[in-house]
């Protein structure tokens, strides 16, 4: 897919979903004739406070803290000279010590720009191979890929919202008022159901700046492709290991759309290839990926996924050489 086909499936995405939403709101509106102004309200609130604290609850939850650059003099070269290279400001350089090869951009008004490293990451990964994943990461914070998600993330989480306070007002509604403890449902049923629509395409825009990210490393690092491709490979590979030994390596799903690459598929993507053959180069890790077929389990699963399939993506990288 060239840059402008993803830029226009990008902006076309995000259109839809503000189309749409826009569109179910006014129904919604004109069927009840009334408005649910305090919902909307409450719905935004919610998403703009998860906003705003997410960066400290991240830190909580993942054990991040900054890098001092005494002890980390590369990484933060790495960070600076990929910032410049990307014409924004230098984010604050984090390390998260949690078991599994990862790195994510995260920020908000009040916490600034984060770009967080795991300490597995930095053992996994060699100096070009860390550099290209910081490009990507450094993509999303130029792309304001997370101001983007967290506005469209609140479309969906409001007719969310609308849906459970009208199942609850027909359930719990009076008897007498039965026709309206009906009518209540009906939209709640048909406000989840947009619910779970708005999330599907929520979940394709997220998807689509993955690679949107992965092509902005690609003009920043040199040898990106490939640098990128061993990383992504060699992530999933070894977070799919550790998951298998290593319980504490289980789920982060709570922020996974923030990473690099989903932990959750891991495991199935590292036993896939390791039941095929062993690997002794980092090529070999990918091309031993790029040969795998992707079925139509892997595409029905990435329909539910923030992220690109690996096999997809690794040949998407392979265009760009």
């Amino acid at each position: 897919m060239s840059i402008w086909k993803l830029r226009l499936s990008i902006l076309g995405t995000l259109a839809l979903i503000i189309g749409l939403s826009t569109l179910f709101i006014i129904i919604i509106l004109t069927w009840l004739g009334v408005g649910l102004l305090q919902i909307a309200i409450f719905a935004v609130f919610i998403n703009l406070i998860q906003w705003l604290l997410a960066p400290y609850l991240i830190d909580a939850m993942y054990r991040v803290k900054e890098a001092e650059k005494s002890e980390h003099p590369e990484l933060h070269n790495m960070v600076e000279r990929l910032s410049q290279k990307s014409g924004i400001k230098k984010p604050r350089v984090m390390i998260a010590n949690i078991p599994v090869p990862n790195a994510f951009a995260y920020s908000s008004p009040i916490a600034g720009t984060r770009v967080a490293v795991t300490s597995e990451l930095l053992k996994t990964l060699d100096e070009g191979e860390a550099e290209a994943v910081l490009g990507h990461e450094l993509g999303h914070l130029k792309h304001r890929d997370v101001q983007t998600m967290m506005f469209v993330s609140i479309l969906p989480a409001l007719f969310y919202y609308i849906g459970y306070s009208m199942m609850l007002s027909s359930w719990y509604g009076r008897s007498r008022e039965r026709d309206s403890g009906s009518a209540a449902a009906l939209i709640g049923v048909a406000s989840m159901a947009i619910y779970w629509i708005l999330t599907m395409f929520t979940l394709y825009l997220s998807r689509l700046r993955e690679y949107f990210a992965d092509r902005h490393s690609a003009t920043i690092v040199d040898e990106e492709p490939r640098k990128l491709s061993e990383a992504l490979a060699k992530i999933q590979y070894s977070t799919g290991r550790m998951k298998r030994i290593n319980r504490q390596a289980g789920s982060f799903s709570s922020f996974k759309a923030l990473f690099i690459s989903d932990p959750d598929r891991a495991e199935t993507d590292a036993l896939s290839i390791a039941q095929a053959r062993g690997y002794t180069t980092d090529q070999e890790l990918v091309e031993e990926v790029l040969r795998r077929e992707v079925t139509a389990a892997d595409r029905l699963m990435e329909l539910f996924s923030t992220h690109p399939n690996t096999v997809k993506r690794l040949r998407a990288l392979q265009e760009l050489t």
